[in-house]
């Protein structure tokens, strides 16, 4: 029976806690957190990255017609009256998606009920609602990430210890993606 870390916290508190540190470790590459969190940390992202390869080529691309709205030089949309009404004019497109195989789609839920949903905000001009947008980790993980860790048998992260935390003495370390 392998026994898990308590990290001092109840489940719910553990739970939030490593997914958080999942989340992060996979948007940025890396964090610094202490030895005991970052072996838990360590045992899921492995687990999620292993996940990610084995389903990475998993999808078909199919051609759909799409709807676009037509632009004008500027980006605004093209609108005409029709029956007294102001409405955006739309052109057909020829999409190529890809569309996930059952296996993959799968894959894909699972790694969403570990990561958490992650919104960046542009340095230039922070905390603007308009201005940040929406990373999608899960893709991150299928087509950077994946295709990296291809040949490698497992041991995705490295831990290198950094010193002792200055406020209680805990030893800390930096876990980074190989």
């Amino acid at each position: 029976m392998s026994r898990r870390r308590k990290l001092s916290r109840t489940s719910s508190q553990r739970k939030a806690l490593l997914r958080s540190q999942v989340t992060a470790l996979i948007h940025n590459g890396r964090i610094v957190t202490t030895e005991a969190r970052a072996k838990e940390v360590r045992k899921i992202a492995e687990s999620v990255i292993a996940r990610a390869i084995r389903e990475k080529d998993n999808f078909e691309e199919v051609t759909i017609k799409a709807k676009t709205p037509r632009k004008d030089k500027d980006g605004k949309r093209v609108k005409e009256v029709i029956d007294g009404k102001r409405v955006t004019i739309y052109d057909e497109v020829d999409k190529t998606i890809k569309k996930d195989l059952p296996s993959r789609l799968h894959a894909r839920r699972e790694i969403l009920k570990v990561l958490y949903p992650v919104k960046e905000v542009p340095k230039e001009i922070p905390g603007r609602k308009k201005n940040t947008k929406q990373v999608d980790l899960v893709a991150k993980l299928f087509d950077e990430i994946a295709p990296k860790y291809v040949d490698r048998n497992g041991g995705y992260t490295r831990i290198v210890k950094i010193g002792q935390r200055k406020g209680d003495g805990a030893l800390e370390v930096l876990l980074e993606l190989v």
